[in-house]
């Protein structure tokens, strides 16, 4: 995810002389210098001292240790953007131990290609050059948008955050059932992926609702209308409504867990 945001900002124009990157991995640094940064190092030292804003792009787990080695060095003019999953703003100030500007995202994988759906929270206190800060990050790896309550970042990991996984199993199932069908696996799978892009780019430049557009699709009788029947024969919506109800479920208590 570090990377996807490293290599849209650059894309959008920001010299990598203004970056910097931290990570105990040799071959992830290797990548990053492959990409023009040079201000790499296998630990954070002094790395972020004078820095505007420090992305912990981590894991819940991991996030005790990475705050506590580069917790000497956010100032009042630093800000922290953490994309670590679940962990509240009340507890990275706890273990900052310090009045550190904190910001919290929730990106989702499509970020590696610039087409990630990133959700930002920041308490009144954050100020608005820092926020948008985050903002220009979070924009280079696609689209952002803001949430007014920290608590509804549960619900945005269950949309977006997990959401790739949620089609990812629709396209799976599709092209499973059109190589059944009698289609050449790479024939189901082409068509299903082609499919979905089709339908999602649709849905984003259209100005009618996406209710409309389904509709636009379904003639009475017809072939569409057949599968729409079945699919509400077997409860779909009700289905992913518990789906996305338990991911957020989840969220708030690996939240509580590691925070």
């Amino acid at each position: 995810m570090a990377g996807a945001m490293i290599s849209g900002l650059i894309a959008e124009g920001i010299s990598p002389s203004q970056l910097r990157a931290s990570d105990p991995s040799e071959a992830a640094l290797s990548r990053l210098k492959a990409m023009g940064l040079s201000h790499l190092s296998t630990s954070p030292d002094t790395l972020y001292e004078d820095a505007d804003l420090v992305v912990a792009a981590v894991k819940p787990q991991v996030i005790p240790a990475a705050l506590t080695a580069i917790k000497d060095q956010l100032g009042p003019s630093t800000a922290l953007l953490s994309i670590a999953a679940g962990i509240p703003i009340s507890s990275l100030q706890s273990q900052l131990g310090g009045d550190v500007s904190i910001i919290r995202c929730m990106p989702n994988t499509p970020a590696m290609i610039g087409l990630g759906a990133s959700a930002l929270f920041a308490p009144d206190s954050v100020e608005a050059a820092h926020r948008k800060l985050a903002e220009q990050v979070t924009n280079a790896a696609g689209k952002t948008v803001w949430v007014t309550r920290e608590d509804l970042l549960d619900a945005v990991t269950a949309v977006s955050g997990s959401g790739p996984a949620y089609f990812f199993a629709l396209i799976e199932a599709i092209a499973r059932t059109g190589t059944e069908l009698g289609l050449e696996e790479e024939v189901a799978m082409a068509l299903t992926v082609q499919t979905a892009l089709g339908a999602a780019s649709l849905a984003a430049q259209a100005t009618e609702p996406v209710a409309t557009l389904r509709e636009n699709v379904t003639s009475p009788g017809g072939t569409t209308a057949q599968a729409l029947q079945s699919l509400r024969a077997h409860d779909f919506d009700a289905v992913v409504a518990e789906a996305v109800r338990q991911c957020a479920a989840r969220a708030k208590a690996l939240g509580e867990e590691f925070g």
